[in-house]
């Protein structure tokens, strides 16, 4: 073919690609564990709906039904969307909202199958589903728990599961299991009253290749990195701790990668390449279930429940044992803002703590100042899912599935509310242009259309 007819295609070739669109899969742009990159539950440039309603199917993309119960997070990485669930024979009571003291657990001991689903996150088809395992649970639930707890992580190579007593999967994307792990019995339980049964609930995260996970147990628990495409154990140490229900987090202290891990008895921060003790300090919340957060140089903290119920920034250089009362590594904290199940938000220079009864607390991340305390909903309203931001958005999702859309900034703003329709306990992910919500019953994707 003549020369002349490949000149004109090369210059054609580049204003033809600025029409095609490219999805963004770098790191930074997926929601690839629990609450995002790092955790962070924010994700901005995401240009959601200003206007969505479930009822009408305004702005709703699509909206899938989820077997089984499960308060596994959306985890997103380019077009795929990956769930858990656990489906029972028998269990059809559902997750038991509001605001109450019960620590006793649902008797159910029917056969169950825990999944991993992997869904097409433009149209909400199933592109893939795997069974992980069959059989009785070994652990019982809580009214407001599930047998599918913990959200998967992915690196865009490997998903990985983790359903606590029932053992860890780790997936290829195309859903081929590539090895799996059984850790044994793993009491996750009221250590005063260890026959309330409560389940797993900590996620694994992956780093630079490494899958960290957290089991804070009654018996023997551990903090351990495996190799994400073998599962080959890198280190395994052992933790003095009551049991707990928190996600580990990354932070970087002089470009290096620390493992910072929530607790009552053992709060603290590890080495990423050999799991060496960095920093430790008990006390806090007695029921420890938040993630930390970590941003500016800090690794902030926050629990709840028993006589203290602190929020913590630890400078990331901490080293040695520290003083909650007073230590040079504290950068600020405060004796009784805490939350019992949320994990904050850190944004644009702000920390949000979100509370049980709808309480929103706004503070200066870096001097622990209060900027407000509102309230979002009415009487008796009850929160468990954490909030996330986009583009100077907030959005807080109520255990009655009310949705509030907060302005972020230092003067609270209730920008809108949005229902949708079915209880909601679980932290939603973002992606561009979409938030998925996962209520007791479906995957609700929110998108311009």
């Amino acid at each position: 073919m003549p020369v002349r007819f490949y000149l004109p295609m090369l210059l054609i070739l580049p204003l033809l690609l600025c029409f095609i669109s490219i999805e963004d899969i770098s790191p930074e742009r997926q929601w690839s564990q629990y609450r995002g990159y790092y955790s962070n539950g924010t994700l901005d440039d995401a240009h959601l709906p200003e206007k969505w309603d479930v009822p009408q199917n305004e702005n709703i993309r699509w909206k899938k039904e989820i077997p089984g119960l499960g308060l596994s997070s959306p985890v997103v990485w380019g077009n795929k969307l990956f769930i858990t669930t656990a489906i029972s024979e028998q269990d059809s009571e559902g997750l038991k909202t509001g605001i109450y003291g019960d620590i006793g657990s649902v008797n159910d001991d029917s056969e169950h199958e825990w999944k991993v689903i992997c869904i097409n996150k433009k149209d909400g088809q199933t592109i893939w589903e795997r069974t992980s395992c069959k059989g009785i649970p070994e652990q019982k639930r809580h009214p407001k728990s599930s047998h599918a707890n913990s959200s998967v992580a992915t690196d865009g190579k490997h998903v990985v599961a983790f359903f606590g007593s029932e053992g860890i999967y780790c997936y290829d994307m195309d859903g081929g299991l590539l090895w799996q792990k059984d850790f044994g019995l793993l009491r996750s339980v009221f250590f005063r009253v260890e026959s309330a049964e409560w389940e797993f609930a900590s996620s694994p995260i992956i780093h630079e290749g490494v899958v960290i996970v957290q089991c804070d147990v009654m018996e023997n628990s551990f903090l351990a990195a495996y190799e994400a495409s073998s599962g080959k154990e890198l280190w395994k140490k052992s933790r003095d701790e009551y049991p707990g229900w928190c996600t580990p987090n990354i932070y970087f202290d002089k470009g290096k990668p620390s493992i910072a891990v929530n607790g009552y008895k053992h709060r603290g921060g590890y080495d990423f390449e050999t799991g060496e003790e960095l920093w430790w300090m008990s006390g806090g919340g007695d029921i420890q279930v938040p993630t930390p957060v970590v941003g500016d140089g800090l690794v902030y903290y926050n629990s709840a429940h028993g006589p203290s119920s602190p929020i913590l920034a630890i400078k990331n250089e901490a080293r040695g044992e520290l003083n909650m009362e007073s230590d040079p590594f504290i950068a600020w904290s405060i004796p009784r803002r805490g939350s019992y199940m949320q994990t904050m938000l850190l944004y644009k220079g702000l920390l949000y703590n979100l509370r049980w009864n709808g309480n929103i607390l706004c503070f200066d991340a870096q001097t622990g100042e209060e900027i407000y305390d509102e309230k979002l909903g009415g009487k008796n309203k009850s929160f468990t899912a954490s909030p996330v931001a986009a583009d100077d958005r907030i959005y807080a999702a109520g255990d009655d599935g009310t949705v509030y859309v907060l302005q972020a900034g230092k003067d609270f703003s209730l920008i809108s509310e949005h229902h949708l329709d079915d209880v909601c306990m679980v932290t939603p992910a973002i992606t561009d242009q979409m938030i998925f919500f996962r209520t007791q019953s479906y995957v609700i994707a929110v998108g311009s259309d």
